[in-house]
């Protein structure tokens, strides 16, 4: 026992650096508290005693902000940081090595008895305030963003953000310079352009900026023509953008 409670205070350390000492990872780290709650009330809701599981996690929740259902079955070195408004029901399933930040809900999204709640990997990161609902897995290294509502499979080693979720590509560096140089001919100084950045908005932007470039790569394809055949254009300046800049200061 004295092993494992060392294993889940290293794992803190590792990942918490406000972390000082053991004992103060025992004394005021909610996350602690209900997770160790936790392994006792799991404990009696498997041996039967249901109604002792449920008050035992009731008193759990009442003294750290934490409500973990005495069905749900936690892996090793699960850390839950800060915690407060944290929900995990009855049938979710927690892997190794995951980490939870405060207001996280891992919810169902039926009445119906039976799996319905969410199934997480090893080494799964949800942050704060995001909802994953629904009997749906959550593959090995995956990283949900705040705020996020995950209603579908997540494959492992994605990242998802947005309302609802999706998925982002994090290769895109190919596609980066030909992007930057569009949106500098535009004018457009889209926010989020960065593959650091995975935003939605920004995902939308950058697909509206790679159907601009190839419409203006067949244009010049087709003015070519037009030049080889005798046939002269006039070009004129392309108009001005600068009223459709995205501010990132700006609320969305």
């Amino acid at each position: 026992m004295l092993k494992k409670i060392r294993e889940e205070f290293s794992c803190i350390f590792a990942r918490d650096p406000a972390a000082q000492s053991f004992f103060e990872i025992l004394t005021v780290y909610p996350g602690v508290h209900a997770v160790l709650i936790h392994r006792f009330s799991h404990w009696l809701w498997n041996h039967g005693l249901r109604w002792p599981a449920r008050v035992l996690s009731y008193l759990g929740r009442w003294a750290t902000g934490i409500e973990i259902h005495p069905g749900a079955t936690l892996g090793r070195r699960l850390f839950i940081d800060h915690g407060m408004g944290v929900v995990i029901g009855e049938t979710a399933v927690i892997g190794d090595d995951c980490t939870l930040y405060h207001g996280v809900t891992l919810g169902g999204t039926s009445w119906q008895k039976g799996k319905r709640h969410p199934t997480l990997g090893n080494g799964v990161v949800i942050g704060a305030g995001a909802k994953v609902l629904g009997p749906i897995s959550v593959g090995d290294g995956a990283r949900i963003g705040s705020n996020s509502v995950v209603l579908r499979a997540v494959p492992a080693g994605a990242t998802v953000v947005g309302i609802p979720g999706h998925i982002i590509n994090p290769d895109r560096k190919a596609q980066e310079a030909q992007r930057l140089a569009i949106a500098s001919k535009l004018g457009f100084d889209a926010y989020g352009m960065t593959p650091d950045m995975p935003d939605p908005v920004a995902h939308a932007v950058n697909h509206m900026l790679d159907h601009i470039q190839a419409l203006d790569q067949q244009l010049a394809s087709l003015k070519q023509a037009l030049r080889e055949r005798g046939i002269d254009l006039a070009e004129g300046p392309l108009p001005e953008l600068d009223d459709c800049q995205l501010d990132p200061g700006e609320p969305r």
